[in-house]
């Protein structure tokens, strides 16, 4: 069983920065693919980001540049760092593990980002 416990969000203004993370229960966090996702009121949700247990990582094109993810293996945590935040960036932003024990996906719970002034 995997356990996903995001935290790390808030209000902020256009153009500052936030960091998210996320906690990973269980084991053999370092293998897992994690990605971020998000969901804006009234809108599906989207994948933001990913990254490999070799940390390699992907962006969607509209954070290219502005955030960053990152793991610590051995503190089972992935991070999100935000940068240059806009409006649009508004949502609820969740951990995700596309493929863990047993091959199931889990999910957590979100954290809400508002970026507003």
């Amino acid at each position: 069983q995997v356990q996903l416990v995001e935290s790390g969000g808030g209000l902020v203004q256009p153009g500052g920065s936030l960091t998210l993370s996320c906690a990973v229960s269980g084991s053999f966090f370092s293998i897992y693919v994690m990605d971020w996702y998000r969901q804006a009121a009234g809108k599906e949700r989207e994948w933001v980001v990913g990254i490999t247990g070799g940390s390699r990582t992907t962006y969607a094109d509209s954070v290219k540049g502005r955030f960053t993810i990152s793991r610590d293996n051995a503190k089972n945590t992935v991070y999100l760092q935000m940068n240059n935040l806009k409006s649009e960036d508004t949502a609820v932003y969740f951990c995700h593990v596309p493929r863990g024990p047993g091959g199931m996906e889990y999910w957590g719970k979100g954290t809400l980002v508002t970026v507003s002034s």
